[in-house]
């Protein structure tokens, strides 16, 4: 598909330190290696899984009329 090299890749590195100047390199780098390592965390840790009962139809109609019959 496409190959970056050595050329290639000093080129966008020159592109980057004139956009971004060199002292916002660390910063930039810095916040790049976080946002990496909480996806990389993010993908190790299992998904929560909702595991409490859902009310079936029946049964809600049915305590809503076991309510009633108390107020009456």
């Amino acid at each position: 598909m496409f190959g970056l090299g050595i050329g290639e890749l000093v080129v966008i590195l020159v592109i980057v330190l004139i956009v971004f100047g060199v002292g916002r390199l660390p910063e930039i780098g810095d916040g790049l290696g976080r946002g990496i390592r909480s996806f990389r965390k993010a993908m190790k840790t299992p998904d929560e899984i909702d595991i409490t009962p859902k009310k079936e139809e029946g049964e809600a109609q049915d305590e809503g009329e076991d309510e009633g019959k108390d107020q009456a």
